[in-house]
């Protein structure tokens, strides 16, 4: 599959990859644990089926040493019994917020409470830029039809 525009190359889509990259600081110093962060990532590229990024995040979570097993496992997370249940909020939360538009009234009461009872405040609020943010680079990639397979540990910094 060719991709519809080179966002490697266009000056504005470099400009705009500039702004959201930054915004992963904040989320990165927020507390919120990097293995919740790689899994947050993944299930969300999953459901909005963005290859690229779902490609991306295997690949950087297996390189910073997570098991592939449970990777393997997070789109069937409910059933599986390898995630912690700090983890299952995190994954409940990154569906409901991906899955805005499906769900009557967005993210519900239960799902954030559960979330909460988790995370402190930093670490709450790093985990919802994150949906936020990885839901925008998810979009961006599959309006752009980038394509997926390719991506090496580390090559975008």
């Amino acid at each position: 599959m060719e991709a519809r525009l080179n966002l490697f190359e266009n000056a504005v889509a470099g400009k705009f990859m500039k702004y959201l990259n930054a915004a992963n600081k904040p989320i990165a110093d927020s507390g919120l644990p990097a293995a919740t962060q790689e899994l947050v990532k993944l299930r969300a590229s999953q459901i909005n089926g963005c290859g690229f990024c779902t490609d991306m995040h295997y690949k950087e979570a297996v390189a910073a040493g997570e098991e592939p097993t449970r990777l393997n496992l997070v789109a069937a997370w409910r059933e599986a019994t390898v995630f912690t249940d700090a983890e299952r909020a995190a994954l409940e939360l990154a569906e409901e917020g991906t899955r805005i538009a499906d769900a009557a009234g967005g993210v519900s009461d239960e799902v954030w409470q559960q979330a909460a009872k988790h995370y402190d405040e930093d670490q709450l609020t790093g985990l919802t830029m994150l949906i936020a943010l990885i839901n925008t680079y998810n979009r961006m990639n599959v309006i752009t039809q980038q394509s997926a397979g390719h991506y090496e540990v580390g090559m975008f910094g």
